[in-house]
């Protein structure tokens, strides 16, 4: 039961990592387009801040096994097979995008308008603005941000056993659920737990540290 656990666990450390990277790095893009494009921004532009709004609402709506289903082609042309550990990354990306744009929006357009202001009063431009106040000023809140995005993304990639993503969802639904063997469903929610707690006390350690 060791081997299969630590196993299972290194699969969704795996999956939980890798996919917070993608997500941060992608979920970025339209974040800033958001903030930039509000009404309050800095270039607020109705029509696109409306249509990305939307889009990133309707994405944030699809339950994770819904979409791991609907994105199974996408899937197969990316990591070149639908399940798997590695697969997995794709579904468990695309579902962290939105939500990751979603907070690190409200993070960025949390800074204190007197700053940017103070910025613009200086000479500075739209991207220094971006980059030397924005990004630096939400820097501690980003952070919390993106602690919560791996604790969701350790619910969605638990729930990814249940179609073949690996880790430690696969082996409580597989042992635990189907086997009857209580001592490994017992087992991978204590992992579980104390990987969630784990990831919640660094991030919060750093925020404080950056504060």
């Amino acid at each position: 039961m060791y081997d299969v656990i630590m196993k299972a666990f290194g699969q969704t450390v795996y999956m939980v990592i890798g996919s917070t990277i993608f997500s941060v790095i992608l979920g970025f893009i339209p974040a800033i387009v958001l903030t930039v494009t509000a009404p309050d921004g800095l270039r607020p532009n109705k029509i696109i801040y409306g249509i990305l709004d939307i889009l990133v609402n309707v994405f944030r709506s699809f339950p994770f096994i819904i979409l791991m289903v609907i994105v199974i082609p996408f899937t197969r042309m990316i990591a070149g097979k639908a399940i798997g550990t590695k697969a997995a990354l794709v579904p468990l990306t695309i579902s962290a995008i939105p939500f990751v744009a979603s907070v690190i929006e409200s993070a960025l357009r949390s800074v204190d308008h007197g700053l940017i202001e103070a910025a613009r009063s200086f000479g500075a431009g739209d991207l220094q603005i971006i980059f030397r106040v924005y990004l630096k000023e939400a820097l501690p809140a980003i952070l919390s941000d993106i602690t919560l995005t791996m604790i969701s993304l350790i619910g969605y990639s638990a729930m990814g056993g249940a179609i073949g993503a690996g880790g430690l969802g696969d082996v409580a639904i597989r042992y635990g659920y189907q086997a009857y063997k209580m001592p490994y469903l017992i087992s991978t929610s204590i992992v579980l737990i104390i990987f969630v707690q784990v990831i919640q006390s660094v991030g919060n350690l750093l925020y404080k540290k950056l504060s």
